[in-house]
């Protein structure tokens, strides 16, 4: 079966009689993106190895584990402990819903760590059944890239064997960085964070992003006191301005304590604990502090520059809108090309580049409306534009809709916590060009919303569809009234 190939955009007519190599694809990184890319492309007809490093729930540069970040050290592991963190609360909400319970409630931490771990490696066991099922070669081992058709693959004990490939895929994720402050060492990140031998009793939690919010939310439902310090005057920089004020403002009703246009300037151990100082010369002493500062693509020992391969300043590889590199055998997809880092859109990269490559379909990914959900709690999940990034956008006026209610369930339990939904419309022509939720099972409702605005849905149609009564979700089909129009002038020119 002849098999066709972008390179350099062009399609390849090499049949697959004329190849002389080991692999037709060989991938490093057996995360949601290589394994998908690698089952894919096998799928296809093509012969596929794939490595990645040895299983540990906590990441190094020489461990890792087949199903990446987001099986055994991110998105899984990090919702189960939401899950478990919302107990506490809705615990307590249930009292007045007619539920006697103990005044005191015990929590035992170990017990979900272990339940954690059970999933994480019955989801690492799945992984690697799905690579044997599809016919894909695993290997165990560090995997460095050493010619434009040539990998290498250290073993765990140490022999390096080579193998060639028409094509090399890289999909080695991203890792956790810490700041540069004295005492650093000190400090862990979300690896460590997901694997603590005791649940801390009071936080220290630095940034303002996904991580930072989420364990905020995760350690306080738990019962630890936490602090929260980030750069700006509200967390998660890039969402939209109204649900970042609420998103900060559920945060404190939790009873986190915001520290905003703070940062941390060093750490040190001192008996019962870390002493924390911040840049305005306060102090604080707290057993564990997290850094949730960002992460950096995972390109450092893959010998990429040796071979050619253009990375940019902060170590990711450049691709085109196909995910090639510079060099047209070697491809790259997932964080490690730090375009948009979630999970998803990794699997949708390896879906299309095993189509491209291999299923004669070439296809880029398209990065429009694709919703994404922070898991605190509540949680917070949009689709399409933030208000601001429409005004920036526009050329003509937006409409901005919203509603903010007490949930139906607060209104028994007697919790002080509001609900918010948004609708972003172009004035001209109607189109919803974004939505947003804080709310109870924002995630849920907003995968739905994502798929009306994929469709270029107009606000007349979300007006014309009957809502599901009674649910928080219905309020996006009732919001009927403008809340406010941005009147956007368009841009001058000289003619």
């Amino acid at each position: 079966m002849a098999r066709k190939m972008l390179i350099d955009g062009e399609l390849d007519k090499t049949s697959e009689g004329e190849s002389h190599y080991d692999f037709d694809l060989f991938v490093i990184g057996a995360g949601s993106g290589g394994v998908r890319a690698s089952r894919f492309s096998a799928q296809n007809g093509a012969k596929v190895g794939i490595c990645e490093l040895p299983f540990h729930p906590i990441s190094s540069e020489v461990i890792g584990g087949v199903g990446g970040t987001c099986v055994i050290r991110g998105c899984v592991p990090k919702k189960i402990l939401v899950y478990g963190a919302s107990f506490g609360p809705e615990m307590e909400d249930a009292r007045n819903y007619g539920w006697d319970l103990n005044e005191r409630i015990d929590f035992n931490w170990k017990k979900l760590l272990q339940k954690k771990t059970e999933e994480i490696n019955r989801l690492n066991g799945i992984y690697k059944r799905l690579l044997s099922s599809a016919g894909v070669k695993l290997f165990e081992g560090e995997g460095r890239v050493i010619g434009p058709n040539e990998v290498e693959v250290i073993q765990l004990d140490g022999t390096k064997i080579s193998y060639s490939a028409k094509h090399i895929l890289i999909a080695t994720g991203s890792r956790a960085q810490r700041p540069p402050i004295p005492g650093q060492e000190l400090g862990i990140t979300s690896d460590e964070a997901l694997s603590l031998e005791e649940l801390p009793k009071h936080a220290v939690i630095l940034g303002g992003g996904y991580i930072a919010v989420e364990f905020a939310s995760i350690w306080r439902g738990m019962g630890a006191k936490v602090d929260l310090f980030y750069r700006k005057e509200l967390p998660l920089r890039g969402f939209d301005e109204e649900m970042r004020e609420v998103v900060a403002r559920n945060l404190e009703g939790r009873g986190i304590n915001l520290h905003p246009g703070t940062s941390l300037s060093e750490l040190a151990k001192i008996e019962g604990g870390i002493k924390v100082r911040t840049d305005h010369g306060e102090e604080i002493v707290a057993d564990v502090v997290l850094f949730a500062t960002g992460r950096a693509p995972n390109s450092k020992r893959l010998n990429l520059e040796a071979v050619g391969v253009d990375l940019d300043k902060a170590g990711a590889i450049k691709v085109n809108e196909y995910s090639q590199t510079n060099v047209p055998s070697i491809w790259a997809i997932g964080d490690v090309t730090n375009r948009m880092n979630l999970t998803p859109v990794a699997l949708m990269e390896g879906t299309y580049f095993a189509n491209t490559v291999f299923g004669g379909k070439p296809m880029a990914p398209d990065y429009s409306n694709i919703a994404c959900a922070v898991f605190c709690i509540p949680p917070l999940s949009v689709v399409g534009l933030s208000e601001q990034e429409a005004v920036e956008k526009a050329n003509g006026d937006i409409l901005i809709f919203t509603s903010t209610f007490n949930p139906m369930k607060n209104t028994i339990s007697g919790r002080q916590e509001k609900t918010l939904m948004k609708l972003i419309v172009d004035a001209e022509t109607d189109k919803v060009l974004g939505a947003s939720m804080c709310g109870p099972d924002a995630a849920e409702i907003m995968q739905g919303i994502a798929i009306a605005l994929k469709c270029g849905a107009t606000k007349a149609q979300f007006d014309s569809t009957v809502g599901i009564h009674p649910s928080a979700a219905e309020e996006f089909v009732t919001m009927r009234s403008v809340t406010r129009r941005v009147s956007v002038g368009k841009p001058r020119t000289n003619l």
